[in-house]
């Protein structure tokens, strides 16, 4: 595909697998080295900001995982806090 002849869409809205996709094609085609030189900038400019767009997937999705997972514990942590003994039996 050549980077000059179709319109690429928006990187903004890519999905990460999108995004993937497009930054893997980018690279195989400035390793193939058939571009121009102003080709070849459009293509390397494209693949940095395909990067960035992965890379904010990916740092999202940790944050997500990451309030999942203290989600996950906080039932926990909130059951210490009834009426126990010292030993963390209920109390009479």
């Amino acid at each position: 595909m050549d980077v000059m002849t179709s319109p690429a869409p928006a990187i903004s809205d890519l999905s990460y697998e999108q995004a993937r996709d497009d930054l893997i094609r980018v690279v195989n085609e400035l390793e193939q080295g058939s571009s121009t030189l102003e080709q070849s900038l459009a293509l390397w400019e494209r693949g940095e900001a395909l990067a960035r767009r992965c890379e904010e997937w990916l740092i999202g999705a940790k944050a997500r995982l990451d309030a999942a997972r203290l989600a996950a514990t906080a039932p926990a942590a909130d059951t210490t806090t009834g009426d126990t003994d010292t030993d963390g039996t209920p109390s009479r």
